[in-house]
């Protein structure tokens, strides 16, 4: 099992980037997925959420209105788009997967990516 970050790098404040995730070992359509991140000196906060079947997708407060969590069944994978970065977007973000299997709770995260919105 394995979830994999790609996308981050360096983008001036009103810039945009696209996070991807693809999930290996397990079939994401089953799972809520979620974009996290973790600022230097600040505990990890909950981003985005996209529920498991489908339904409403939810986003921090900080985001919202500037960040879309998508998901491609198809290919397995998970999508974080960002627009309108902030320099205080800076993080690590973390892709995870909550979710049922074999009657046991499953918690798969991902390494990280790192974004920084720097001038």
């Amino acid at each position: 099992v394995q979830l994999v970050e790609s996308g981050g790098g360096l983008v001036q404040p009103g810039g945009s980037l696209r996070l991807s995730c693809i999930a290996s070992g397990f079939t994401i359509s089953s799972y809520a997925m979620m974009w996290h991140r973790q600022a230097p000196g600040k505990e990890r906060e909950l981003v985005a959420g996209s529920p498991s079947g489908g339904g409403d997708t939810n986003y921090a407060d900080s985001v919202k209105g500037r960040f879309t969590i998508s998901r491609d069944t198809a290919k397995n994978m998970v999508y974080l788009e960002m627009n309108n970065l902030k320099p205080e977007d800076t993080a690590v973000y973390y892709c995870n997967a909550l979710g049922w299997a074999a009657l046991s709770f499953r918690d798969y995260w991902g390494q990280g990516t790192q974004v920084t919105v720097s001038s």
